[in-house]
């Protein structure tokens, strides 16, 4: 189980947990390989809709590298997700959205 309040979101990938967080070498890493724009511009195209399998790739990888895992994006080509793409586009959404959340605090403040 990932812990949200670290920007974990969990993904099953051929059967197995994985624990992805965008750490600030992952997310460097993911500015370096997108195709277009900046990450405030990845931001944009998730709130609008606008984003491409692609991108969902980019943020799942970035996103397993910051939990750790070794592999390449091309070993997530004919992986299996659980839930299939719609699943994968949600879990990279969301862990966008946690790495620039912040931790609110007890009296409602930040």
């Amino acid at each position: 189980m990932g812990n949200p309040w670290r920007g974990d979101v969990v993904l099953v990938i051929e059967g197995q947990s994985h624990v992805m967080r965008l750490t600030l070498g992952a997310l460097a890493e993911l500015e370096t390989g997108l195709a277009s724009g900046s990450l405030v511009d990845l931001v944009q195209r998730f709130e609008t809709g606008g984003f491409s399998t692609r991108d969902v790739l980019a943020l799942i990888v970035a996103g397993l590298r910051g939990g750790g895992w070794t592999g390449r994006a091309s070993d997530l080509l004919s992986a299996e997700i659980e839930g299939g793409p719609m699943v994968a586009a949600r879990a990279a959404a969301e862990l966008l959205a946690r790495a620039f959340m912040l931790p609110e605090t007890s009296d409602g403040g930040v």
